[in-house]
């Protein structure tokens, strides 16, 4: 009986528990299902229709849009940004350069519903409790959310882009700087840095400054790209490759000035890889009004003056020069006479209407030239690639015959231009000398550490042999008369003999001649 007690009172105890669990399970359903309804409502109202309305407290721009749908606070919001969009003042420096840009200086957009949009969800895109608890925050601290200008300023990437092209660069390479009158001949440029204007950043920034401010202030953020150069590797690259100078000691004041005013037309130049110069071009007319001033020059053998006079001496010295560099001439034309300054066939006869000495940089990389001149030398330096250690060129002349003179032709002054100095037959003046002429050849020698290694024939030349002129005078003296013995003797055509040849040959290895050789 006592067991049977005890079974019926177990009995009884489960049953309570079981109702007793049965209503927690109940209460908790429920309270979930409370739970999921409240989150579907507002997942429904913020979400799904887009009615979602803002917290109690919250703030745009400083814009109160507590419990406003987003259609109407981005209508408030952005009335208020239009009507202070044209107090709006963005200035962009970059070094010493500032440039203002004004609100009114754009066209007007519209790029804040996102903004509005994505501030309404603030508070709304976690769970029910961390959405209560933010909800509550705002309530209690408010909240002041803000949206830059930017998202009213249309054509903002067109403005930008004209400032920006004048603050960014392209790269120059470093380069070398000729200054052939100063003692330092080449010096370094070292080109320039590329400047990339960091537009991302820029934009950030100006975004960032229109949040806080209508008036801002931003320093152009920007990306340099350095030249990478060796400098010494640089100077190294170019040297001396030859210098020629001939003298005019000798010479008159005037002479000098043409000499060295022709010259100066090349002092500084730089002949480009393929570039041609021609020797005339570059000079200009031979004319007083270029500076020029009168002076012997040669024709047909007489020296006569004339402006420009002593202008072959530049060009033979530029000559010169230029087959020591082993350069290209393209052109080239020897004198009537021999030059006395340099040896035969390597002269260099210019004249405006027909000579012209003409040359081009077969390099692949530019010629420097450099002139200079004193009173009793002028000179040319040619600049470029080094020449090889141990590498060295020079010239050699070669008198290949004597052309022998026809000695002195007696001329009648019909013309009476002499007759200052003659009237009567058997009156003589003269007028020039007879030259022997000479063929003649041009070699260029190519040495290495000392040793001859090569040649090449540069030159053929002619310098045809020049008759003496005599001058006599025309009228017939009178009975009485006795003309004088004259003191000028007439030249009879010249024989080369091994002897004399031997002389000759020897005298132009000193110096080509200037006067007659008997």
């Amino acid at each position: 009986m006592k067991n049977e007690k005890n079974n019926k009172k177990i009995s009884k105890n489960k049953e309570k528990s079981r109702k007793k669990g049965g209503f927690l399970w109940c209460l908790g359903v429920s309270a979930l299902a409370v739970m999921l309804l409240i989150s579907c409502q507002l997942f429904f109202e913020n979400t799904l229709t887009g009615k979602g309305r803002f917290y109690t407290n919250t703030k745009i721009n400083g814009i109160d849009v507590s419990g406003m749908s987003i259609a109407e606070a981005e209508n408030v919001v952005l009335t208020d940004m239009l009507e202070g969009k044209n107090e709006l003042e963005i200035n962009l420096k970059s070094k010493d350069k500032t440039w203002t840009l004004y609100g009114n200086d754009f066209e007007v957009t519209n790029k804040i519903q996102p903004v509005i949009k994505e501030i309404s969800r603030y508070g709304k895109d976690g769970n029910f409790f961390q959405n209560l608890k933010k909800e509550k925050e705002i309530k209690t601290n408010g909240k002041d959310f803000t949206v830059s200008y930017t998202k009213v300023l249309g054509s903002m990437d067109s403005k930008l882009d004209e400032i920006i092209k004048e603050v960014e660069q392209e790269s120059v390479r470093a380069s070398l700087v000729f200054q052939p009158n100063e003692e330092e001949v080449f010096s370094v440029d070292k080109g320039q840095n590329a400047i990339i204007v960091n537009r991302d950043k820029l934009y950030q920034e100006i975004d960032m400054a229109l949040k806080n401010s209508k008036k801002v202030e931003i320093e152009i953020p920007i990306i340099e790209i350095e030249n990478e150069i060796d400098l010494e590797e640089l100077k190294n690259s170019v040297g001396l490759r030859s210098t020629f100078s001939t003298s005019y000691a000798t010479s008159s004041v005037d002479r000098k000035n043409n000499v060295k005013r022709a010259l100066e037309k090349f002092n500084g130049l730089v002949v480009e890889p393929g570039q041609s110069v021609s020797f005339n071009e570059t000079t200009g007319a031979r004319t007083v009004e270029n500076g020029y001033k009168s002076a012997h020059i040669i024709v047909g053998g007489v020296y006569v003056d004339g402006v420009g006079g002593g202008v072959c001496q530049a060009s033979t010295t530029l000559y010169n020069a230029l087959i020591l560099a082993d350069v290209d001439v393209l052109s080239v034309n020897h004198h009537s006479l021999p030059a006395s300054y340099v040896p035969l066939s390597f002269d260099a006869m210019v004249s405006g209407s027909y000579s012209d000495l003409v040359f081009k940089n077969n390099f692949d990389f530019p010629l420097y030239i450099k002139t200079f001149a004193d009173s009793q030398k002028v000179g040319v330096e040619i600049y470029g690639k080094k020449l090889n250690d141990g590498e060295e060129i020079k010239t050699r002349s070669e008198l290949v015959k004597i052309l022998p003179h026809s000695g002195d032709r007696v001329v009648a002054d019909e013309k009476g231009d002499y007759s200052s100095k003659i009237l009567y037959k058997g009156e003589y003046f003269r007028v020039k000398y007879p030259r022997e002429g000479y063929e003649s050849k041009g070699f260029v020698e190519y040495y290495q550490d000392g040793q001859l290694v090569g040649q090449k024939e540069i030159r053929h030349d002619f310098y045809q042999p020049q008759d003496g002129i005599v001058m006599e005078g025309v009228e017939d003296p009178a009975p009485s008369m006795s003309i004088p013995v004259s003191d000028v003797k007439i030249i009879k055509p010249q024989k080369v003999t091994k002897e004399n040849e031997d002389a000759i040959r020897a005298k132009l290895e000193k110096t080509n001649p200037s006067k007659f050789n008997p």
